[in-house]
Formats: C-alpha cells, sequence, structure tokens
C-alpha cells in the first residue's frame, strides 16, 4: 500500500467555503473516490490557505486515472477548482504532485 501526502493552496479568501463545500461531500464522489482505490483519504486546512492531502492506495497513478475517467469528478473539477490557487493553471487534481516520504513509523 503506497502512502501519498501532498499539497495544494486554497485561496485564502475561499478558506471558509471551501471547509463548507467539504462538510457536505457528494456522496457520488465519495463512492468514486472508494472504487478507484482512495483509502484512508484525508484532507487538513490552514486558515492561511495550505492544504495537505494524504490517502493509502495500492497505486497512486492508477487511482488518479480511474478518478479523471468518471464524470462525477469532471463536475467536482470544474466546481472546486476555482478554489485553489494554480499558477500553471492544472485543475486540483492534475497538481497533486507527491511529496517525498522520509519517515514512517509503522
Amino acid at each position: 500500500m503506497q502512502r501519498v501526502c501532498f499539497l495544494l493552496r486554497v485561496r485564502e479568501d475561499r478558506v471558509a467555503e471551501y471547509r463548507e463545500r467539504h462538510a457536505a461531500v457528494w456522496p457520488e464522489m465519495r463512492e468514486a473516490l472508494s472504487a478507484t482505490g482512495w483509502h484512508n483519504y484525508s484532507l487538513f486546512l490552514r486558515d492561511d490557505g495550505l492544504l495537505v492531502g494524504y490517502l493509502e492506495t495500492e497505486d497512486f497513478e492508477a487511482a488518479r486515472a480511474g478518478m479523471a475517467a468518471t464524470e462525477v469528478n469532471a463536475r467536482w473539477q470544474a466546481e472546486m477548482g476555482p478554489f485553489f490557487v494554480s499558477p500553471d493553471g492544472a485543475r486540483p487534481d492534475e497538481a497533486m504532485t507527491p511529496l517525498t516520504e522520509v519517515f514512517h513509523l509503522a
């Protein structure tokens, strides 16, 4: 099982609304994440907009590709995209670059 951690940046003026939206993630989005191999998925958000994501999966690239192929993900990304600071114009799901794990206490 791969442990994946990534960072994104939410626009500071949208942090409160981002939290609200994630308090009610669509059931079909939750189902798609589970079905495509996203397990133990968590998001952590600082007040300044720093977003830390963590998940466990058998294959991160396959999990990303699985989500990219779903209709619900296209709708979710279209709605969530404006919440993010993205200097290169990438969608949030395309900007998830895994951090290198340097320590893990098993």
